[in-house]
Protein backbone atom coordinates (compact mmCIF):
# COMPACT_ATOMS: atom_id res chain seq x y z
CA UNK A 1 0.00 0.00 0.00
CA UNK A 2 1.77 3.24 -1.01
CA UNK A 3 0.65 6.37 1.47
CA UNK A 4 -0.53 9.57 1.02
CA UNK A 5 2.40 11.50 2.08
CA UNK A 6 4.63 9.27 -0.43
CA UNK A 7 2.19 10.08 -3.46
CA UNK A 8 2.14 13.77 -2.29
CA UNK A 9 6.40 13.71 -2.45
CA UNK A 10 6.25 12.00 -5.75
CA UNK A 11 3.88 15.07 -7.25
CA UNK A 12 6.03 17.35 -5.53
CA UNK A 13 8.79 15.80 -7.01
CA UNK A 14 7.45 15.81 -10.63
CA UNK A 15 5.92 19.00 -10.95
CA UNK A 16 8.97 21.41 -9.01
CA UNK A 17 11.78 19.25 -10.98
CA UNK A 18 9.41 19.33 -14.39
CA UNK A 19 8.64 23.18 -13.31
CA UNK A 20 12.68 23.89 -13.16
CA UNK A 21 13.31 21.80 -16.44
CA UNK A 22 10.51 23.43 -18.01
CA UNK A 23 11.67 27.04 -17.43
CA UNK A 24 15.28 26.11 -18.26
CA UNK A 25 13.82 25.40 -21.37
CA UNK A 26 11.61 28.19 -21.89
CA UNK A 27 14.17 31.13 -21.06
CA UNK A 28 16.31 31.55 -23.74
CA UNK A 29 12.82 32.69 -25.92
CA UNK A 30 11.86 34.87 -23.10
CA UNK A 31 15.15 36.40 -22.03
CA UNK A 32 17.21 36.40 -25.30
CA UNK A 33 14.77 35.63 -28.13
CA UNK A 34 16.23 32.56 -28.87
CA UNK A 35 15.10 29.55 -29.67
CA UNK A 36 13.53 26.95 -26.63
CA UNK A 37 15.81 24.78 -25.45
CA UNK A 38 14.57 21.36 -26.21
CA UNK A 39 16.72 19.23 -24.06
CA UNK A 40 15.50 20.51 -21.13
CA UNK A 41 11.32 21.37 -22.50
CA UNK A 42 10.99 17.54 -23.11
CA UNK A 43 11.22 15.96 -19.95
CA UNK A 44 10.13 19.06 -18.04
CA UNK A 45 6.71 18.55 -20.54
CA UNK A 46 6.57 14.62 -19.56
CA UNK A 47 7.38 15.12 -15.24
CA UNK A 48 4.60 17.40 -14.72
CA UNK A 49 1.68 15.37 -16.66
CA UNK A 50 3.34 12.35 -14.94
CA UNK A 51 3.41 14.09 -11.27
CA UNK A 52 -0.56 15.14 -11.60
CA UNK A 53 -1.89 11.67 -13.07
CA UNK A 54 0.35 8.91 -12.11
CA UNK A 55 2.85 10.43 -9.55
CA UNK A 56 4.07 6.17 -8.96
CA UNK A 57 5.74 5.95 -12.55
CA UNK A 58 7.89 9.11 -11.08
CA UNK A 59 9.10 6.53 -8.14
CA UNK A 60 11.93 5.03 -9.62
CA UNK A 61 13.69 8.37 -11.12
CA UNK A 62 12.88 10.01 -7.82
CA UNK A 63 15.28 7.10 -5.95
CA UNK A 64 17.76 7.83 -9.06
CA UNK A 65 17.22 11.51 -8.48
CA UNK A 66 18.09 11.16 -4.27
CA UNK A 67 20.59 9.04 -4.80
CA UNK A 68 22.43 11.54 -7.72
CA UNK A 69 21.42 14.24 -5.09
CA UNK A 70 23.68 12.34 -2.39
CA UNK A 71 26.56 12.07 -3.94
CA UNK A 72 26.51 15.58 -5.41
CA UNK A 73 25.79 16.81 -1.06
CA UNK A 74 28.89 14.42 0.10
CA UNK A 75 30.83 15.56 -2.55
CA UNK A 76 30.14 19.04 -2.39
CA UNK A 77 30.59 19.27 1.53
CA UNK A 78 34.11 18.13 1.04
CA UNK A 79 34.89 20.47 -1.38
CA UNK A 80 33.04 23.23 0.91
CA UNK A 81 34.89 22.68 4.27
CA UNK A 82 38.15 22.21 2.55
CA UNK A 83 38.04 25.33 1.10
CA UNK A 84 36.86 27.02 4.53
CA UNK A 85 39.63 25.18 5.95
CA UNK A 86 42.20 25.58 4.00
CA UNK A 87 40.89 29.40 3.14
CA UNK A 88 40.26 30.46 6.47
CA UNK A 89 41.48 28.61 9.14
CA UNK A 90 44.75 27.60 7.97
CA UNK A 91 45.73 31.46 7.00
CA UNK A 92 44.36 32.38 10.31
CA UNK A 93 46.74 29.72 12.25
CA UNK A 94 49.80 31.06 10.20
CA UNK A 95 49.29 34.53 11.23
CA UNK A 96 48.90 33.89 14.70
CA UNK A 97 51.54 31.57 14.97
CA UNK A 98 53.75 34.31 13.04
CA UNK A 99 52.62 36.83 15.82
CA UNK A 100 53.48 34.91 18.47
CA UNK A 101 49.84 34.48 19.56
CA UNK A 102 48.63 31.19 21.96
CA UNK A 103 45.45 31.67 22.73
CA UNK A 104 45.18 28.17 24.28
CA UNK A 105 48.57 29.23 26.43
CA UNK A 106 49.99 25.93 25.40
CA UNK A 107 53.65 26.89 26.15
CA UNK A 108 55.54 24.76 28.46
CA UNK A 109 58.11 26.71 30.98
CA UNK A 110 60.44 24.34 33.34
CA UNK A 111 60.16 27.08 36.03
CA UNK A 112 56.37 26.39 36.27
CA UNK A 113 54.73 24.15 39.60
CA UNK A 114 51.54 24.03 37.49
CA UNK A 115 49.62 24.54 34.49
CA UNK A 116 46.57 25.20 36.28
CA UNK A 117 44.62 28.54 35.42
CA UNK A 118 43.36 29.72 38.85
CA UNK A 119 39.29 31.20 38.24
CA UNK A 120 37.80 33.34 40.90
CA UNK A 121 34.80 31.47 42.98
CA UNK A 122 30.91 31.91 41.18
CA UNK A 123 28.36 32.93 43.03
CA UNK A 124 26.05 29.92 43.82
CA UNK A 125 23.24 31.77 42.37
CA UNK A 126 24.81 31.78 38.61
CA UNK A 127 22.86 28.32 37.51
CA UNK A 128 19.55 28.97 38.79
CA UNK A 129 18.50 30.30 35.65
CA UNK A 130 20.15 28.62 32.39
CA UNK A 131 18.13 29.64 29.57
Amino acid sequence: MVSQSEKKELRQFGLIVGGVFCVIGIWPMIRYGEGVRLWALVPGALLIPLGLVTPLALRPLFKVWMKVGHVMGWINTRIILGILYFGLITPMGVIMRLFGWDSMRRALSRDAESYRVVRPARPRNHMTRQF
